[in-house]
């Protein structure tokens, strides 16, 4: 039977992560970091930080993130967790929070003005375990923008705590009593990453690998440079390509995914391929994870201890032991028994034209069914002046067809009233490290 984990009372304060000081918690650059010389590394990059209300965690060593992420908690600042690393958008947040500096690492190619820069050999400073208040803001995750502007989600400690708790009861039944090491492709800037790479190894007897591996080869080195058993932390679009590359990969103890939806022709190769079971995480930036499911074999998704979902006409509330007040998700849902729900699309993403329904998402996908048709989008574009309905529009990726064959194919699969007017062709959707495609960004493709 599940217990539902509590959040702790906002007068406690907890350690920033469990064990013994010989615990393994990292694995980086191949050295092995114990808890008790992370604790050290701690407390010699907070006693270095610049004065400041908040900091823009930036750094690329998932490790060095770690230390950055809890000094700056431990300083009693808030870290500002972009969306993107793009400058724009990261000179966007720092101009929208007060006394705002920059944190990053060596393997930045550069820093905004007036940064903080981690020494390449980290200080060390002795004393007791450092800890947190329940209450404690010590984070604001920023959505990724592909509905619109991004929107600011804070987190406190506490919550971490318990969000965590539930994670680890949806996932420790794929390493049961051994401790697990973490590869990630995701970064830790996004919630997804940051609950998965950096709060799980710290709440959880987990092992953290340092880097951020992209290309295939790079993901089979991380997992050959860690014990098993291991957790593959991924994303649709990464797990994509490494079925397709047909490398193989160290014995898996599961695959994790997030950000996007993932097929169930995918998953069910992944399964295969990798001799593994692969779990897919339901959230969002503002609820953290809150549901999962093996898409290989089910549809429905399983709600994790202690949350409830409530069926809006606009949307879904979502109640969870680690959220203060319920929070309005854009998806609908329809309810099973045990705990389970199916996910009906969003409303935003529901179109009636011409007397006639689709939905954003089922386009995309009958779009990408395309014979040739290695990736692509269908968005709706704003009214235009004296129309109440905005046009339908598409990017699409097909190196070896033209716009025309494409959009020939495409009226055999929906109604003609959905056609993508303008349908253009690109060499590269602009997907983020997550894979998720920023709205403007789509956007700013169509107008040129």
């Amino acid at each position: 039977m599940s217990v539902v984990p509590e959040t702790p009372p906002f007068s406690t304060r907890s350690p920033l992560a469990i064990g013994d000081s010989k615990r393994l918690l990292a694995v980086a650059a191949g050295q092995r970091i114990e808890l008790g010389t992370f604790f050290a590394h701690v407390r010699g990059v907070a006693a270095q930080l610049p004065v400041g209300l908040h900091a823009i965690n930036l750094c690329e060593d998932r490790y060095r993130f770690l230390v950055a992420f809890c000094a700056v908690a431990l300083r009693g600042q808030v870290n500002l967790l972009p969306p993107s690393r793009a400058p724009a958008v990261v000179t966007d947040i720092q101009q929208r929070y007060p006394q705002t500096y920059c944190l990053g690492d060596a393997l930045l190619e550069a820093l905004p003005e007036g940064g903080f820069q981690l020494p390449l050999e980290l200080p060390c400073l002795p004393g007791d375990v450092p800890q947190l208040a329940a209450d404690q803001r010590v984070a604001i995750g920023f959505t990724s923008g592909s509905t619109g502007v991004p929107s600011a989600n804070p987190k406190t400690w506490g919550a971490f705590l318990t969000s965590t708790a539930q994670n680890l009861q949806a996932l420790q039944d794929l390493w049961a009593d051994e401790q697990p090491s973490l590869v990630a492709t995701v970064p830790p800037q996004h919630m997804y990453g940051m609950e998965m790479s950096i709060l799980l190894p710290l709440l959880a007897p987990a092992t953290l690998q340092a880097g951020k591996p992209f290309f295939p080869q790079d993901v089979a080195q991380a997992l050959a440079d860690v014990a098993g058993p291991r957790l593959l932390i991924t994303t649709p679009v990464h797990l994509k390509v490494l079925v397709e590359s047909g490398i193989e990969l160290p014995s898996l103890a599961g695959i994790v995914t997030a950000t996007a939806p993932l097929s169930q022709t995918l998953a069910a190769e992944a399964e295969r391929h990798f001799h593994t079971e692969v779990r897919e995480m339901f959230g969002s930036t503002e609820t953290c994870i809150f549901a999962r499911r093996r898409t290989a074999l089910e549809q429905a998704w399983t709600l994790l201890p202690g949350v409830r979902l409530v069926p809006q006409p606009d949307g879904t509330r979502v109640h969870a032991p680690h959220l203060m007040t319920p929070v309005m998700l854009a998806d609908l849902v329809e309810l099973l028994p045990d705990n389970r729900f199916l996910l009906r699309g969003r409303r935003a993403d529901l179109l009636e034209i011409a007397g006639k329904r689709a939905s954003l998402g089922d386009l995309t996908r009958k779009l990408q069914a395309v014979d040739g048709v290695v990736d692509a989008v269908v968005v709706q574009l704003e009214p235009e002046p004296g129309h109440a309905v905005g046009r339908i529009a598409a990017l699409v990726v097909a190196p070896q067809r033209d716009e025309a064959d494409v959009l020939r194919d495409l009226r055999l699969l929906m109604d003609p009233v959905f056609l993508p007017r303008p349908l253009r062709k690109v060499a590269v959707l602009p997907r983020n490290e997550t894979g998720k495609l920023p709205r403007d960004a789509v956007l700013a493709l169509l107008r040129h």
